[in-house]
């Protein structure tokens, strides 16, 4: 008998086993029913059989085995997919489902051989093709399953990043409070001065954190444009970026009209991020120039440094979340989640703009953005 016909006739016997597998995977098993513990195993299986019927050359078999196969099939990766989430949300750790099908895979197999009175070649050819299909209900599972495990983090991410703002606005709050009200000096208004600036930068790390979760669950940035002027904008950016820091002393140069209609809590973001990582990058703080042209239809904002040039193989993921970047290479620690750049991409993206990035030993390093000044 062929293995397609064998696992179509005994599919309930092959699923039993399944399910007394299942039970096995403790502790997510302990709270499962008979139905929940057989899911999809079923559908995967006679989904595996009507796939095996199927022709397919030499070339189409090689490719499905690089998992290159140009073709897959509907109702067994949908079966699979949905099987990984499941098994998510049910307690399963990614280990113990892809167990289901190791054991899956020898059950079929032991109890075909041993139904066989005299097998040939064409019986090796099926025992391929059912390793091919439930290698391939095995990737839609852990694709699935992994989604899930990224959504679940992402979400996690999200609400410890909104409750986070709660008590780091009363930190804010009090300590702003306390050096108004009260006459510190010395010792006592060095440390509120470091809680003020801690606090400040605690709260651009958990809006930072917050935009990245927003990103990843598929929201795109939203924007509420309203008419400003950049130049005033950047003023700003810069003495917020220098409080406290006598060193920095960027240069801004003004050239024409930077006036358009852009949302000025966004701008402001970006221009500190641009300017926060000149500064934390460039060899002199006093070597940073900020320049904004404006355009009939736009605005050019460029802003400059020397320094440590950024390599060329990671000038195309410098703006990806995350991304290591070359103090942390030298064995510098930094105090960033490293979503500044993805953040200021993410404002020019919600801007309709562009930005670019040229850096070398000789011109030190510059970030261009242009912005339309109507969004």
């Amino acid at each position: 008998m062929r293995l397609s016909e064998f696992i179509a006739l005994n599919v309930n016997r092959i699923v039993d086993e399944w399910e007394h597998f299942a039970k096995t995977i403790t502790p997510a098993a302990h709270s499962m029913d008979s139905v929940s513990l057989r899911d999809h195993a079923k559908s995967i299986l006679l989904a595996a059989a009507r796939d095996m019927t199927k022709p397919q050359t030499p070339s189409e078999q090689a490719a499905k085995a690089r998992g290159e196969g140009p073709e897959k099939t509907p109702s067994l990766d949908e079966a699979g997919a949905s099987h990984g989430e499941l098994r998510h949300n049910v307690g399963f750790d990614l280990v113990q489902m892809t167990s289901e099908f190791r054991h899956l895979r020898a059950t079929v197999i032991r109890l075909w051989v041993g139904s066989l009175d005299s097998p040939n070649l064409a019986y090796f050819q099926d025992m391929i093709r059912f390793n091919e299909a439930i290698d391939e209900a095995l990737a839609e599972s852990t694709a699935a399953y992994a989604e899930q495990v990224n959504r679940s983090r992402d979400i996690f991410l999200a609400i410890l990043g909104h409750d986070l703002r709660a008590p780091l606005q009363a930190v804010s709050m009090s300590t702003e409070l306390l050096m108004r009200k009260t006459t510190l000096e010395g010792d006592a208004l060095a440390c509120a001065s470091h809680i003020q600036r801690g606090t400040r930068h605690m709260a651009v790390m958990v809006s930072d954190l917050l935009e990245l979760v927003r990103s990843r669950l598929g929201r795109s940035l939203p924007i509420e444009p309203a008419p400003m002027d950049m130049a005033e904008a950047a003023h700003a950016a810069i003495a917020e970026a220098c409080a406290g820091n006598p060193e920095c002393d960027p240069t801004l140069q003004v050239l024409g009209d930077a006036r358009g209609n852009w949302d000025p809590g966004r701008i402001a973001q970006m221009l500190q991020n641009l300017i926060g990582n000149a500064l934390q990058h460039g060899s002199n703080k006093r070597d940073v120039i900020v320049t904004l042209k404006g355009e009939p239809l736009s605005v050019r904002l460029t802003v400059h440094n020397f320094g440590i040039p950024i390599p060329e193989d990671a000038i195309a993921t410098i703006f990806d979340p995350l991304v290591r970047n070359a103090d942390e290479e030298l064995g510098q620690p930094s105090t960033s989640l490293g979503l500044g750049l993805f953040i200021v991409k993410e404002v020019v993206d919600a801007h309709k703009g562009t930005i670019e990035v040229s850096s070398n030993e000789v011109e030190g390093t510059t970030f261009t953005v242009v912005l339309p000044k109507r969004t």
